[in-house]
């Protein structure tokens, strides 16, 4: 049995006041057509028709290649949208699956369940429903005494006893395929000038005929997108939603009102995530560390057992032990190994701090490799940029860089070296020297007991 599928995404979106379509305002980073599109690719093993306006480019380019576009020339409903569609399905096809771009958050399942119903049901169609307190601009479900779908009630034309009905229509239906394009061109034209997909329901019961009706098992599901508060809604559930995830996976939250997690984000058991922390994109977090507060995470890799305090991390790598903050900067390409201690208004860009590097505070490192156990002092400088290109730094293991130091690249400091507080380093400090000055100049070797 052959079930395709539509989303409506030609809709204008006008209440959101943004040049923007509605469908690509995002809901946890994902454009709100992507979700749609996932879920009912997931539930029906194949991707489905979109309807588009006729200024759709945006939508076309955020779908990429494989989708697949119906153009709705003029805005005439929703009724009239499905029917563009109609000629893109052949005789095989026993039943059309439509759901609405503007709701995110109906899962695959529940789109299974809509499906497998109306496998299931002899009647014409199958809609989705849901009990709630808070209508959100849905039409009503208007049974008779028997418990028969008798029409949906849009909610600018329902009286006041039916607008106190609670049961609300979704915006989803799996359709008989042949009963579906029979009826569509009979659709009446609404007061305001539209064809309503949700008149088929009065249609099927002028027949005999009964919708069948399946709810939503999770509320949240059922948060459609026409305001941005209704998207602040969605944002708020699914907030809650993943933040659960993670604490039923081990994971301490002592604020997840404030804790936003992205959905491809990783966490092992025993962190502790603290309030007001972000956590985006592909980051990885290992086992028993302690994130934020005031932290924002994006694209990047923590060991276990890293502490990071009010801090902004972005393509960074931190191995197992790394302790950082607070209000620390790392940005793309920066990767501390085990142990190393980072302070307070530090910035570590495109650099490899090795095992032990103390950064105390006030220093920027660019373009740099640092040997293990240094000592960055305070305020130390790597003057990576010479206006046209980039140069870089060489620490090496052991050395001591004293407060306020500038390492004009390209540049070396040796093995064990060290520099006086404010030296402006313009060439290569040897093995086991010591420079001091502007410019700095070696003024003596170290003996092994000086070390």
């Amino acid at each position: 049995m052959t079930c395709e599928a539509v989303i409506l995404a030609a809709g204008l979106g006008t209440r959101m006041k943004s040049a923007r379509p509605k469908v690509l305002h995002t809901l946890g980073g994902k454009p709100l057509l992507g979700w749609v599109i996932e879920a009912v690719t997931e539930s029906l093993g194949r991707a489905p028709w979109i309807v588009v306006g006729p200024e759709a480019d945006e939508v076309r380019a955020a779908v990429g290649e494989g989708g697949r576009f119906v153009v709705q020339e003029e805005r005439l409903g929703t009724g009239h949208a499905v029917l563009q569609a109609a000629g893109e399905f052949g005789e095989g096809v026993e039943r059309i699956l439509v759901a609405s771009a503007d709701m995110p958050l109906i899962s695959a399942d529940t789109m299974r369940r809509l499906r497998e119903t109306q496998e299931n049901h002899d009647g014409p169609f199958t809609l989705l429903t849901v009990e709630s307190e808070t209508a959100r601009g849905f039409g009503r479900v208007v049974r008779d005494t028997e418990g028969n779908i008798l029409e949906i009630v849009e909610a600018a034309h329902a009286s006041p006893d039916q607008l106190a009905i609670r049961e609300l229509n979704v915006g989803a239906y799996c359709f008989d395929a042949e009963w579906l394009w029979a009826h569509l061109p009979e659709l009446p034209l609404s007061p305001k000038g539209e064809y309503y997909l949700t008149d088929l329901v009065a249609a099927a019961a002028a027949e005999g005929r009964s919708a069948a009706a399946v709810s939503v098992e999770d509320p949240i599901e059922a948060i459609g997108i026409n305001t941005r508060a209704h998207l602040a809604q969605a944002e708020t559930a699914l907030r809650a939603r993943v933040n659960r995830r993670w604490m039923e996976a081990g994971v301490t939250m002592l604020d997840p009102e404030t804790t936003y997690i992205g959905l491809e984000v990783e966490i092992g058991p025993d962190t502790e995530i603290l309030p007001n922390t972000i956590l985006e994109g592909r980051t990885q977090i290992g086992e028993g560390c302690v994130i934020g507060p005031n932290t924002v995470v994006h694209d990047s890799e923590i060991g276990d057992r890293c502490q990071i305090q009010a801090s902004v991390l972005e393509g960074a790598t931190l191995e197992a032990e790394v302790l950082i903050g607070p209000f620390a900067h790392l940005r793309p390409g920066a990767h501390l190994e085990r142990g190393v201690h980072m302070g307070n208004f530090g910035e570590v860009k495109n650099s490899r701090l090795k095992r032990g590097v103390r950064m105390g505070h006030f220093s920027y490192i660019g373009d740099a490799t640092i040997g293990e156990a240094v000592n960055i002092g305070a305020g130390t400088i790597t003057c990576n940029y010479d206006g046209e290109q980039k140069h870089h730094t060489d620490i090496e293991a052991g050395a001591f860089i004293g407060s306020d130091t500038m390492l004009v690249a390209p540049v070396r400091i040796g093995r064990r070296a060290r520099t006086g507080a404010g030296a402006v380093v313009t060439k290569d400090v040897p093995d086991h020297a010591v420079a001091v000055g502007v410019p700095a100049r070696v003024i003596r070797k170290l003996k092994p007991e000086d070390e």
